[in-house]
């Protein structure tokens, strides 16, 4: 059975530090990509950030780039999202998912995908 399990999720005042994890099983995921989306309420899901399994080739939307740091580490099956520098504004239910085309960054790309892990950044 494929999945992807996210964790790491929480409370944090505006300007610390969070770390989320996807554990993904299931698979191999060579050639796929993995990323981090994002969505609060009202609001479309959105990609915060993508990392190509096999190389790294990270990708960052506007809004994370200096803040967020995407890696993978192939022997734990993991792809960890550092987020520093945390907003508001990046309060959000945060999915991993994964795509099978590595430049992927359109949810509708990704067709496999994890339940969730609330971020809330309190002000």
């Amino acid at each position: 059975q494929v999945q992807l399990v996210e964790s790491g999720g929480g409370l944090v005042q505006a300007g610390g530090s969070m770390n989320l994890s996807c554990a993904v099983s299931g698979r191999t995921f060579s050639g796929y990509a993995i990323g981090w989306f994002r969505q609060a309420p009202g609001e479309d899901r959105a990609i915060v950030a993508r990392i190509a399994w096999n190389d790294y080739s990270p990708y960052y939307t506007d809004s994370v780039k200096g803040r967020f740091t995407i890696s993978r580490d192939r022997d734990k099956n993991t792809v960890s999202l550092q987020m520093n520098s945390l907003k508001p504004e990046d309060t959000a239910l945060y999915y991993c998912a994964a795509a099978s085309y590595v430049f992927a960054t359109e949810p509708r790309s990704y067709s496999i995908w994890g339940q969730g892990t609330q971020v809330t950044v309190s002000s």
